[in-house]
């Protein structure tokens, strides 16, 4: 191999590590919530009448808390299935806005690489990316796409580690513990620390407001409207800001 060649194959190598290890430094703070998050969605889909080998292949394949939590309800209810689907699709819609805003960094890939990316992309992932490359002047990047990979690749592997934990200790948590409110704590304890700036409070408050308000809503369409908001009111927010500051 010419030494041209294995220089550049060098190079291209240690700009992969360095991004990814980027990506792991920026959703590190966050891991101890995920996991927290993780194991109380396992215990409550034991304690949702699930057995362990339906809620591990729950949580393998669908890898998505807030749907999961959803529909385990309306499965001990036993509702239709059209209707769980139906629930646990409103629930993510706020996917649908993510995948458009992330596409222009990620569409020269293949599309099996990108359902790969979409199955592995979380909240935090697309949080902590956005604001790092939001306005850069070249989008589909090899940074981006190894920052990104440090973001969810880690996320998955504490939520599935966890959530496996979760369901093998189901049996053991007393029927009287609030796993509600640990949900709730978890929650907390990752977006808290994303309340840096005034378009992400103002995000947080819209959302937050039409959330509350939306508990009225049938199948979870509150918090559809919630997220839906929240990314409004931030973009809105974003501009008016960069606008005072021109």
């Amino acid at each position: 191999m010419p030494v041209d060649s294995a220089n550049d194959l060098r190079q291209i190598r240690q700009e992969r590590i360095t991004a990814f290890r980027q990506g792991i430094r920026a959703i590190v703070p966050a891991l101890i919530a995920t996991g927290t998050w993780g194991m109380v969605t396992g215990v409550a889909m034991v304690k949702s009448g699930l057995t362990e080998s339906m809620a591990l292949a729950m949580t393998l394949l669908l890898y998505a808390g807030s749907a999961q939590l959803t529909s385990l309800p309306l499965i001990a209810a036993g509702a239709p299935l059209w209707l769980i689907f139906m629930a646990g699709c409103v629930v993510n819609l706020r996917f649908i806005i993510f995948g458009a805003a992330l596409h222009p960094y990620f569409r020269h890939l293949s599309w099996p690489r990108r359902l790969g990316l979409g199955y592995f992309t979380t909240d935090m992932g697309f949080v902590l990316f956005m604001p790092r490359y939001g306005d850069a002047a070249e989008r589909g990047t090899r940074e981006q796409l190894w920052f990104f990979l440090g973001t969810i690749v880690p996320g998955w592997i504490v939520w599935q580690s966890s959530s496996i934990v979760g369901i093998y200790l189901g049996g053991m948590v007393p029927s009287n513990w609030s796993l509600d409110f640990a949900a709730v704590l978890a929650l907390l304890a990752i977006t808290i620390p994303l309340a840096n700036s005034k378009p992400m409070l103002i995000s947080m408050l819209a959302a937050g407001l039409v959330a509350w308000v939306g508990q009225l809503f049938p199948l979870r369409l509150g918090l559809a409207a919630a997220v839906i908001c929240g990314i409004v009111a931030g973009m809105l927010a974003e501009r008016f800001v960069q606008k005072g500051r021109a």
